[in-house]
């Protein structure tokens, strides 16, 4: 059986799923499979899954729209959710580390949580799984940053400040259609102390869900390469979520990197959350990406077990038949290369060093 293309995914939701889920044994059904969901660790390694941020983020409080429904919408501007308390964000987050930490002890080197570019490559040589530690959305991060030191002591190397609704360090973009990404204000002082702590610390930033004010606050400050880690083109499918040509083309300056998201709300022209999405719609905005950032900085961001992805896709394990989609299409196998694995890590390694 040929090798799959080796895949960086620039984020998923697995932990979430996992913890959300509330199984008798989280742990065994993500190393044994077989029970739903995007990814486990059977159908990444199948797929050619090798590497990625795995994501801890809290759900809001209190009961939150359904926004799969109101995204079906011909048009829709989804509610933001409610603001989560510090507190209460931190015991979660903790709770999804932890599990991720008890998945990587009992693979038995299946699965290695890394914190440096090296231990990626190594871990992938070995034909293993590489799970990088990302939080989306800072709610669990107190005002006097002694969380962040802490999570990055036990291995926290990305964070994204906002998802799709405000804190303390600045605002996200609501679920609207169509829309530009300017949909209020940026980041706050708070937001810009993490930009400066996140820099000290070489803990990679992630500008998806931000504002575009946002973003260009981020970019007056970082002096790292801008990442997007699962955002789509906005002159593709103008949804408040994807990113306009200038900010594709500040990634590309940066060195940085745009991560093609597949939730079908931000691939479809229409905006629809449609599982009928051809991969035609995902060469089209790997295209228009490629074009602006340029093809070292575009890579893969799934949103596995976080949104719905074309239904011919399925899971990891069809990873595959998007890498053969991508080839047919026209790129070379050094440009798949870059595509699905290199720009990653050597993103990465700009920004942590070593």
């Amino acid at each position: 059986m040929q090798t799959p293309t080796p895949i960086f995914d620039g984020h998923n939701d697995t932990l979430l799923r996992l913890h959300l889920k509330k199984s008798a044994d989280p742990v065994a059904e993500f190393l044994n499979g077989g029970v739903g969901g995007h990814i486990d660790l059977p159908r990444a390694l199948e797929g050619g899954l090798r590497a990625g941020l795995f994501a801890i983020f809290i759900p809001s409080p209190g009961k939150e729209a359904d926004v799969e429904a109101i995204m079906n919408q011909p048009t829709y501007d989804a509610p933001l959710p409610h603001r989560c308390a510090t507190d209460a964000a931190l015991a979660e987050t903790m709770a999804m580390a932890a599990l991720l930490f008890r998945i990587e002890a009992a693979a038995e080197g299946r699965l290695k949580v890394c914190r440096t570019a090296a231990e990626i490559a190594a871990t992938v040589d070995a034909g293993n799984l590489a799970a990088v530690l990302h939080i989306e959305g800072a709610e669990a991060i107190d005002t006097d940053f002694n969380t962040l030191d802490v999570l990055h002591q036990a291995g926290l190397r990305s964070l994204g400040p906002v998802w799709s609704r405000p804190n303390v360090f600045g605002h996200g973009v609501p679920f609207r259609f169509p829309s530009t990404p300017d949909t209020g204000p940026g980041l706050t002082d708070l937001g810009r102390e993490l930009v400066r702590r996140c820099n000290a610390l070489r803990v990679a930033f992630d500008l998806s869900h931000i504002t575009e004010k946002g973003f260009w606050d981020v970019a007056e400050l970082t002096d790292a390469p801008l990442i997007a880690s699962h955002s789509n083109a906005h002159a593709v499918t103008p949804h408040a979520r994807n990113l306009t040509d200038a900010q594709l083309k500040a990634i590309g300056e940066t060195g940085g990197i745009v991560g093609l998201n597949y939730a079908t709300a931000f691939l479809r022209a229409d905006g629809r959350m449609r599982p009928d999405t051809p991969f035609d719609v995902m060469l089209c905005h790997i295209d228009h990406m490629v074009e602006k950032a340029g093809i070292d900085s575009v890579g893969l961001g799934s949103d596995f077990d976080g949104a719905m992805v074309p239904q011919m896709l399925g899971d990891a394990a069809g990873l595959p038949k998007l890498v053969e989609a991508i080839r047919a299409h026209g790129y070379g196998e050094a440009e798949i290369g870059k595509l699905c694995f290199g720009n990653w890590l050597r993103v990465l390694k700009e920004t942590w060093g070593g």
